[in-house]
């Protein structure tokens, strides 16, 4: 399926530099509704149920989680790493696409971050039984995860009879930030201790794609440690 370019370059130019960049800076986090529009959306959607269907999702991995604390007390999702590039996945590598345009942009303001790479995708799936993610921060230990991009999937979602709400708790701040994960919303925030957030219990079947855009210092020099840490 072809896929045609719904906005402009100057339309997520101003997207960029307008909304997204003036609300990491001010607050750490901002969304954009409406990304791709419901057709393409769509297309996404349906690559992800199918990966899920074929089997292609497993378990969420911990890092760094204590003797005998069980995997699903902390998340409950299952994920599957792709490129983009893989067959069956062209919905997908334009949606990161659109993604890394709107981070190009941004990239240039946001305090002198040098933003010049990112993760694979991770998509992701709560399995609509309670599962969860307890509260985390994504790079507490300066991994080089900059911005978290999760990209949601999710229609005719009611947050009272489904849950599944992402709850930011704002370094500092009195207050905590609830995000539906309402179809075709793009949500970005910093990676480090300034977002601590948790996904709450989701009751229906739950999707979305994530990606981390690196500052690349601070990733040459956590990649330098792990080499030194490992060295015979």
């Amino acid at each position: 399926m072809p896929f045609v370019d719904r906005d402009s370059d100057n339309d997520l130019e101003r997207v960029a530099l307008e909304r997204i960049v003036p609300a990491l800076l001010a607050h750490g986090f901002c969304y954009v509704d409406g990304l791709l529009g419901e057709l393409v959306g769509d297309a996404v959607l349906e690559q992800v149920k199918e990966m899920h269907v074929a089997g292609a999702l497993q378990d969420g991995r911990l890092v760094g989680a204590g003797l005998g604390v069980h995997r699903r007390s902390v998340r409950g999702d299952k994920i599957a790493w792709v490129s983009g590039s893989e067959r069956g996945c062209e919905a997908i590598s334009f949606l990161l696409n659109r993604i890394d345009q709107l981070i190009s942009v941004c990239a240039h303001q946001l305090g002198g971050k040098a933003i010049r790479e990112r993760s694979k995708a991770m998509v992701a799936c709560y399995p609509g039984n309670g599962a969860g993610y307890v509260k985390h921060v994504d790079n507490p230990n300066y991994d080089g995860r900059c911005i978290t991009c999760i990209y949601y999937l999710n229609k005719n979602w009611n947050t009272e009879e489904h849950g599944g709400v992402l709850r930011i708790f704002p370094e500092g701040k009195p207050y905590m930030v609830d995000i539906k994960p309402l179809f075709d919303r793009l949500l970005f925030f910093w990676s480090d201790r300034r977002n601590p957030h948790e996904v709450q219990p989701s009751y229906t079947t739950r999707y979305a794609i994530t990606v981390w855009y690196f500052d690349s210092e601070e990733r040459a020099e956590a990649k330098r440690r792990f080499r030194e840490l490992t060295a015979p």
